[in-house]
């Protein structure tokens, strides 16, 4: 008598199911997948990683570093510039590679140009992938003569003060 006929047929189907008797539909080599190195044990590159190696490699594969570096370059812009200068200042736009940043002031914006090749030097420094070549300071915004409901084509009331 075959080891099949001893036990019962329940039993031997379920043992052939988990796999712990050879079914006679295997009868196929399992093919061995190639080894490439990379799930080898102790290769390298199969140590744990820390959270901020993999943030960082996958801003850096999706491209996101520029735009993250501008967003950072706002955020800390008190640490940038300075205190003193952040509190009467805020950068308000970053196009074609110049930073427009507003001052409270027209003094203040005078002031800044002066300082413009040390802020800009502290920027490169910081945030070298923000892509900023320039800056370009401007005064408070003030109200417009032009535009209202009783807006008068022409020069307007402005044209007696001389």
């Amino acid at each position: 008598m075959s080891d099949d006929a001893e036990i019962p047929e329940t039993m031997s189907t379920y043992l052939r199911l988990r796999g712990l008797e050879p079914s006679p539909y295997r009868k196929k080599k399992r093919r061995r997948r190639a080894d490439d190195g990379e799930n080898a044990p102790f290769s390298p590159g199969r140590d744990p990683r820390g959270l901020g190696d993999v943030i960082s490699a996958l801003t850096q594969s999706a491209g996101w570093e520029p735009q993250l570096s501008r967003e950072d370059l706002v955020r800390t812009w008190d640490q940038v510039a300075g205190a003193d200068t952040a509190a009467h200042t805020r950068p308000v736009a970053l196009e074609n590679g110049t930073l427009t940043v507003q001052a409270d002031s027209t003094a203040w914006a005078k002031q800044l140009q002066f300082m413009r090749a040390q802020i800009l030097s502290e920027i490169l420094r910081r945030f070298p992938e923000a892509g900023v070549e320039a800056i370009r300071f401007v005064g408070p915004d003030v109200p417009s003569w032009k535009w209202g409901p009783r807006a008068v084509p022409g020069r307007g009331p402005r044209d007696t003060y001389g």
